[in-house]
């Protein structure tokens, strides 16, 4: 199995937010988050770096990909070093494989939906450094640093989920992309969403609400998975256990299509279409 991923600077992470060796952590671990995702083991990764200047930044961004590297217990198997006249890039190929893939397209109508770890503080420390406001440490941690879910994911997989994928766009939005591969609905039970325990006493910018940065604001390279109704929880506590991660379920894969927030109390739902992070959605005017 191959998978690949950039990272962009002013796009993926800014240099001004955290350091050149920060970047190239974050970034080899969202290469492995989708490696996570199927139920991969990984063999090797191969990265291929460029940056402007005196060739500093590429070795930063190297150092960084090395450092998780040698956290996970994989090889760097090669790559590419080169100056660019800018933005800073850096470009992660992971290789893996896996008994039994886990892919997008086989959830089940009836099937849960669970979430591994919580959710919501990346988003939140992106949102504090672009409204030029102080991120707590625990908040610039969970952007810089996250980990990718290797281990976990292949439990899962051997647990007998159905489905899966990482959570690097947002829940809502990749939640819609497991239903859409399946053919069927996802609906989300908001009062069920695990939010970061980090983002208690924080002061976001106006108008933004720790559930938001949960459903739409992505970075956050847990793992959303479908499996029968009851298999998970039955297993939650050896998991946790395990893992010292925790395990939540969040909702549920119905008839239909889309992606809906169910908002408890007299049963409204409401659609999560459109949320989540997009390359290429038009900005707002």
């Amino acid at each position: 199995m191959i998978s690949t991923d950039l990272g962009i600077e002013g796009i993926h992470f800014r240099l001004d937010w955290i350091s050149a060796r920060e970047a190239g952590y974050r970034t080899a671990a969202s290469g492995l988050s989708d490696m996570a995702a199927m139920a991969a083991e990984p063999t090797g990764v191969l990265a291929s770096a460029a940056a402007p200047g005196d060739g500093r930044g590429v070795e930063d961004l190297m150092a960084g990909v090395s450092d998780l590297l040698s956290e996970v217990g994989v090889e760097l198997l090669g790559g590419d070093l080169a100056r660019s006249p800018g933005p800073m890039i850096l470009d992660i190929v992971s290789v893996g494989r896996a008994e039994r893939p886990v892919c997008r397209s086989g959830a089940r109508v009836g099937d849960d939906l669970w979430v591994t770890g919580v959710l919501g503080a990346a988003a939140a420390a992106a949102a504090l450094w672009a409204s030029g406001e102080r991120v707590p440490p625990a908040l610039r941690s969970a952007f810089a640093c996250p980990r990718p879910r290797v281990e976990e994911g292949r439990w899962l997989a051997h647990a007998g989920v159905t489905a899966g994928i990482d959570l690097s766009d947002g829940l809502a939005s990749d939640a819609a992309h497991v239903a859409a591969a399946s053919g069927a609905r996802a609906v989300l039970e908001a009062g069920a969403v695990p939010l970061d325990p980090a983002l208690a006493g924080v002061e976001l910018p106006s108008g933004m609400q720790p559930i938001d940065l949960a459903l739409g604001g992505g970075d956050d390279y847990e793992l959303l998975v479908a499996s029968p109704p009851g298999r998970l929880e039955e297993r939650r506590e050896e998991f946790e256990g395990r893992f010292g991660v925790s395990l939540t379920r969040v909702g549920r894969i119905a008839e239909g299509s889309g992606v809906f927030l169910e908002l408890g109390g007299a049963g409204a739902v409401r659609s999560l279409a459109g949320q989540g992070f997009d390359h290429f959605r038009r900005a707002c005017p």
